[in-house]
């Protein structure tokens, strides 16, 4: 039971390095540093159902609750000492303050006995204490800089631009968010459950990679999926 166990784990991951360093590819959008036991998650824009219902665009209230309840299983499967939630964390400026009790309580028990960071983004620039865990602008540890807008810096790991991949499978095509890294930086893809995304064949990628000769590594029905992005469209 345990075997089997670990080779539905290992179906679901992939493993890639961002300057020397091994990192873990989640099936769920999340990256692990096994050896630094640390959890990294980007663009979970909670409360943007919220926020487009307060501009009259009516979407099930139900994503923060989707995207916690995803985070949270990730959290239990690796069991982290530290998590960083890479920028736009939260899908507007006040969507903190709409976190319903039972979020807020997802939100504390995943903290709870490990080190938590939030790195601000565009969308949530100033993050207010009461959210638990450190704000931070970016953290670097060794070679890695975590951050939210890419620069294309080498070691970097960010996020912002929701990276998405577009593929054909058996005469037709298949769209899945997707890590872009060619093994010197990386950007990760959206974890939010209403988060959009953008093709890495867009001009925003070329900026940070050059040629598409980089990798995406495509989140399938049931693994990781590394295909370079020169076949993507």
């Amino acid at each position: 039971m345990r075997a089997q166990q670990s080779e539905n784990e290992a179906a679901r991951a992939a493993a890639f390095e961002v300057a020397g360093v091994a990192f873990v590819a989640d099936l769920s959008g999340a990256l692990y540093w096994e050896t630094q036991r640390l959890l990294v998650v980007s663009d979970l824009h909670l409360e943007k159902g919220s926020s487009f219902a307060a501009r009259g665009v009516l979407l099930p209230p139900y994503d923060t609750a989707a995207t916690l309840g995803r985070l949270a299983a990730v959290i239990a499967r690796h069991d982290p000492r530290m998590v960083i939630a890479l920028g736009d964390s939260f899908h507007d400026r006040e969507a903190h303050a709409r976190l319903c009790e039972p979020d807020r309580d997802t939100v504390a028990a995943m903290q709870t006995g490990r080190e938590w960071i939030w790195i601000a983004g565009n969308h949530d620039p100033a993050l207010p204490s009461s959210l638990g865990g450190i704000v931070a602008s970016e953290v670097c540890i060794g070679p890695i800089a975590f951050r939210h807008e890419p620069s294309g810096a080498f070691g970097e790991i960010a996020g912002h631009l929701h990276p998405k991949a577009r593929v054909a499978t058996r005469g037709r095509a298949t769209e899945r968010r997707c890590f872009a890294s060619d093994g010197e930086r990386a950007v990760m893809p959206a974890f939010g459950a209403y988060a959009g995304g953008l093709s890495i064949r867009d001009e925003a990628f070329t900026r940070i990679f050059g040629a598409p000769d980089f990798t995406a590594h495509v989140l399938g029905d049931n693994r990781v999926h590394a295909i370079v992005a020169s076949r993507c469209y």
